[in-house]
């Protein structure tokens, strides 16, 4: 694999291919002559605040060297041959929190940041440059040459995001963990973790033990859509809180906020099978075999169901410390309300005339419990109400609260421009072009390199009110991580250049070059990838 990294490199040029190995492609990028000689005998300097990426350094280079380099401290450069990293926070002025530079001479590699993040994506980026099995420990270097150059980047968006559904078919900490782990190569800084739904309640709730000792277990699965065929097996598997800790604190040295999705009012059957005074059809008594939009939604006029949301929200808050917590809020199947004498009752007493209406409303009072918590709310497109099934809704009269984040997913792309107009920060995550499961044929990788957050047309002064994207990888169809690695790479390397890199910096072209050099690396790192057709 070595040998087939250096012929690569001696037909592009040194130089040449670390332009076209970098995912994502930075903002601005020169090369010099020269080269510098990186050894088992370079050593890391540092001013103090930099030791966390220090040793986060330091244990890279082990991997390929097979000895740790030496840390030193010290204010003025000496030694030749020495990585320096820097935080130098008046870079944050003109690269924000996210951005860095990399400079390479014959002497030196410096590396800064405004801050520690920034820090840690020029580290990111010098992997890299790298020879893809550098970290796999196959045979310690003795020397890797690096081309002089000078890199200065930032993201073009602050919100990257990718979403593991474990609700239909849970995966595991190790392999959320090796996820995180891709996803900090590829500059992504949001893991949005949806961990609730019909088919199982995958996170551990103190005040509600049965949701994990009953919600987590299903008794068999569907095998394809609309089909009665089963697998003939139990699935089920959660997470510990002590678990979450562990894997909220991996992300949090990799620079990734998780957001955790608890799904309300809809997609709850799981819940409601735990504890089946929280229905509103008062029939689901096991967690759901099926896939889809299912008809039993939370009985939102009972106040202990309230009460019950609000205490899991605490469990939640208690357990991550990022500033968003998704609520799901898609597909509620509206029939379970219209047909149940209390809830009716409960909207004629509010003077709510719409089921669409009583959705806006409960998830106005969850936004609101959230805000008075310290963090915000997010929820999928129809928390606003807009008729993106084409169900027929009725007039809508309630508004959505202003502090919550729209997770725009499917309906008109003008739904954004409208949801941005009225003073909305929207993710775009248009499931044509980001949800993971659907074929290549359907979704191949030049579309989703292609995809823009912001939509066409979108008046520029809106622009910001787009945070960024997600993509989303749902496994009602996915069990196993062999079949889930094929459907996430390399497209996830796409999403992470359409998050980070400007259009003009786009090319992909390019973009293909360097993922030929990251799929060496994938070699060693046992993840699948899928073709360009299926």
């Amino acid at each position: 694999m070595r040998l087939l990294y250096v012929i690569i490199c001696l037909l592009l040029g040194l130089q040449g291919h670390t332009q076209n190995s970098i995912i994502p492609a930075p903002q601005e990028l020169t090369t010099e002559s020269g080269q510098f000689m990186l050894t088992d005998k370079t050593t890391i300097k540092i001013s103090g605040s930099e030791n966390e990426q220090a040793n986060y350094l330091a244990k890279i280079l082990e991997s390929g060297f097979g000895n740790q380099p030496a840390i030193v401290k010290g204010n003025k450069i000496k030694q030749e041959q020495t990585i320096i990293l820097q935080i130098n926070s008046s870079l944050k002025n003109s690269l924000g929190e996210e951005g860095y530079k990399l400079v390479i001479t014959p002497k030196t590699i410096v590396i800064e940041g405004g801050t520690d993040t920034g820090l840690f994506y020029g580290i990111q980026t010098l992997r890299h440059i790298l020879p893809p099995d550098f970290e796999s420990k196959a045979n310690p270097e003795q020397k890797v040459a690096l081309p002089a150059l000078t890199i200065t980047d930032k993201p073009r968006f602050k919100w990257r995001s990718f979403m593991l559904d474990e609700a239909r078919h849970f995966k595991g900490i190790v392999e959320v963990k090796r996820l995180l782990d891709q996803m900090a190569l590829l500059k992504m800084n949001r893991f949005h973790w949806h961990l609730t739904d019909d088919q199982g309640w995958r996170i551990e709730i103190k005040k509600y033990p049965k949701l994990t000792q009953i919600g987590s277990i299903r008794k068999d699965t569907q095998t394809s859509r609309k089909s009665e065929e089963r697998t003939g097996r139990s699935h089920q598997g959660f997470y510990t809180q002590e678990q979450i800790k562990e894997v909220v604190n991996y992300a949090q040295d990799r620079h990734i906020q998780i957001v955790p999705e608890i799904e309300m009012p809809g997609h709850a059957m799981a819940a409601i099978a735990a504890y089946p005074w929280l229905g509103s059809l008062g029939t689901t008594v096991e967690v759901s075999e099926t896939f889809g939009k299912l008809e039993d939604s939370f009985n939102i006029s009972n106040p202990k169901v309230v009460d019950f949301l609000k205490d899991v929200l605490r469990e939640v808050f208690q357990l991550f410390p990022g500033k968003v917590v998704h609520i799901g809020g898609d597909e509620v199947d509206y029939s379970a309300w219209e047909n149940s004498e209390k809830i009716q009752k409960m909207m004629k007493k509010q003077h709510i005339d719409s089921p669409v209406d009583l959705q806006i409303s409960f998830t106005n009072t969850m936004s609101n419990f959230i805000d008075d918590s310290g963090k915000r709310m997010m929820g999928w497109n129809e928390i606003l109400g807009d008729d993106i099934h084409q169900i027929g809704n009725e007039e809508v009269k309630q508004t959505l609260a202003k502090s919550a984040i729209v997770h725009f997913w499917k309906g008109d792309l003008q739904l954004i421009n409208k949801a941005v107009s009225k003073g909305y920060d929207v993710v775009n995550s248009n499931h044509w072009d980001t949800y993971l499961d659907y074929t290549y044929k359907r979704l191949p990788l030049e579309k989703s390199y292609d995809f823009d957050p912001i939509p066409e047309g979108l008046d520029e002064k809106y622009h910001h009110k787009i945070l960024g994207l997600g993509t989303q990888m749902w496994s009602e169809w996915i069990p196993t991580v062999e079949q889930m690695h094929q459907k996430i790479f390399p497209r996830l390397a796409a999403y992470a250049e359409v998050g980070w890199t400007s259009p003009s910096q786009k090319n992909y072209q390019h973009f293909l070059d360097a993922l030929e050099t990251l799929k060496l690396r994938w070699n060693h790192s046992d993840i699948s990838y899928g073709q360009k057709e299926d």
